[in-house]
């Protein structure tokens, strides 16, 4: 039995099909609140808590043999930072924690790109490339900093047997939030980008990266951590592609970083003040758009076999899965 928490998102879901595909039976954790969508038709155990209440799951952990922790609160925008640290630090450390007490031999913990150090020439960065909190633009960043630290701590403190993996940004189908990058190709599919920052993204397939995840609880050394990327493309080669997918035009007009900035503080005040959910454009994501964030998954390819697909096939993926569920209307 294998316990995954995340299930009902987007690397969670893909996830749990590839632990099914194996043979695997699933046990899932989610909040009461959760969107079930992604867990429908699914052979598995649901189990409903929260991360931060270990009471609420603790006892499912028993007689697990893996653990997946995929779940996190992946916005670029909050209005409290502190639930954000909360799920991100404390619920992954009291997890790990009952993991342990429960006796569960192999874990593998999600984190992100988002923890590692950025060229600043461009180049892909790796597991390696130097970084320190000082780096970390905005409350995501750096609650999935903080987590990281903290899961490499109980790693060293009580040689838990973690395996730690890196993914870049997915893309793909059942992204039913969306996710933020999934807004952006929803929005440019729809013919709602008129215009674009430079930067560039590492793209990767969604079933790529939870393969990564499986490949890492399979073959991953302990302590180690391992980038699950893709393709790194700059921001209007991927418009490009949703483009061609939609029958559209590419936006042609580039916005300077410092233009747009002030949009961003007036769309977080508005925000703010209405009480709505998350502005259009945040400051924090204006700030990381500066950098080309390129990653190089060489590590995993290597002592993983991990694999992906061209990242046009992702976007092409994401934009029919998007269409058919009616994302563009």
């Amino acid at each position: 039995m294998i316990f995954v928490t995340g299930g009902t998102g987007f690397v969670g879901a893909a996830v749990i099909r590839r632990l099914l595909a194996r043979g695997h039976e699933v046990r899932a954790l989610h909040r009461a609140t959760s969107n079930l969508s992604n867990l429908e038709g699914l052979a598995i155990e649901r189990v409903s808590g929260d991360l931060r209440q270990p009471e609420t799951f603790s006892d499912r952990l028993e007689g697990c043999d893996g653990l997946f922790h995929v779940a996190a609160d992946y916005r670029l925008w909050t209005r409290n930072p502190a639930d954000m640290f909360a799920t991100n630090v404390d619920g992954s450390v009291k997890l790990l924690q009952a993991a342990a007490d429960a006796g569960i031999s192999r874990m593998v913990y999600t984190s992100s790109v988002a923890t590692l150090g950025i060229n600043g020439d461009g180049t892909p960065a790796n597991e390696d490339t130097p970084v320190s909190f000082s780096d970390m633009i905005g409350p995501y960043k750096q609650s999935k900093f903080r987590g990281e630290e903290a899961v490499r701590q109980l790693q060293a403190e009580g040689q838990l047997p973690i395996v730690i993996v890196n993914p870049s940004t997915p893309i793909g189908p059942r992204d039913i939030k969306p996710t933020p990058t999934g807004r952006m190709i929803v929005e440019a599919a729809s013919g709602r980008m008129p215009a674009y920052v430079d930067t560039g993204l590492n793209v990767a397939h969604v079933d790529d990266v939870a393969e990564g995840h499986i490949l890492a609880f399979e073959k991953g050394v302990v302590g180690e951590r391992y980038v699950l990327g893709g393709d790194d493309l700059a921001l209007p080669q991927i418009l490009e592609i949703v483009a061609e997918r939609t029958g559209g035009r590419a936006p042609t007009l580039r916005i300077p970083h410092g233009a747009i900035m002030p949009i961003a503080y007036i769309a977080e005040f508005w925000t703010r003040l209405t009480g709505g959910n998350e502005p259009f454009v945040t400051v924090d994501g204006v700030r990381m758009a500066r950098k080309r964030m390129y990653f190089a998954s060489t590590k995993a390819e290597r002592d993983l076999e991990y694999k992906h697909r061209p990242a046009d096939q992702a976007i092409a993926d994401a934009v029919t899965w998007f269409g058919e569920n009616g994302y563009l209307g």
